[in-house]
């Protein structure tokens, strides 16, 4: 790949059903979920932001067992995905640490079920995708989405997935499996 990506499932800053800015509770399905399928298409890295420090030490718990524990040996498949896996306190601290590892700045695409003005097209982040030597880390809240302070930081805005009926509030694993299916499948 000529472009470097990652992913940042956001815990915060993230909406409640009532429009308020929450810190939402990680769960374990989008812990192994969400790593099989970044590694399934050959993402670098998997954050997982909160600044809960109780959440992260959980998180690093869970991956720990599958990494180095009983479940290294038990599934070796599951220790592969979860090496992705990176529990960070905030936004701030996955950008500094993809910087990092590849000497690159970072564009960050925001993701949401919104419709909002300025979005790119999964076809033309495709496209932009072909350009060597960026990184891109890709944005998904839990909750009710990301808040908007997060779009006003963010690169670009990638459109949303609409499905045949105006219900769409699709979980955060089957949408990030097809926007990552849209953008890096292989047709």
């Amino acid at each position: 790949m000529p472009f470097e990506l990652a992913i940042a499932l956001l815990h915060y800053p993230v909406y409640n059903k009532h429009r308020q800015v929450v810190t939402t509770a990680f769960t374990n399905l989008d812990i192994h979920d969400i790593a099989r399928t970044a590694r399934t298409f050959g993402l670098s890295s998997y954050y997982m932001v909160t600044p809960s420090i109780e959440q992260l030490h959980l998180i690093q718990k869970i991956v720990t067992h599958w990494d180095k524990g009983w479940g290294a040996d038990y599934n070796p498949d599951r220790r592969e995905a979860l090496s992705i896996v990176k529990p960070v306190l905030s936004l701030y601290d996955a950008v500094a640490d993809l910087e990092k590892s590849k000497g690159l700045p970072v564009k960050l695409i925001a993701t949401g079920a919104s419709r909002r003005i300025n979005t790119i097209s999964f076809s033309a982040l495709r496209q932009k995708f072909q350009v060597a030597d960026q990184q891109y880390l890709l944005l998904l809240g839990t909750g009710w989405g990301l808040a908007d302070e997060i779009f006003e930081q963010a690169d670009l805005i990638l459109e949303p997935i609409q499905g045949l009926s105006e219900y769409n509030h699709l979980p955060v694993r089957s949408a990030l499996a097809i926007m990552l299916d849209r953008i890096l499948g292989q047709y």
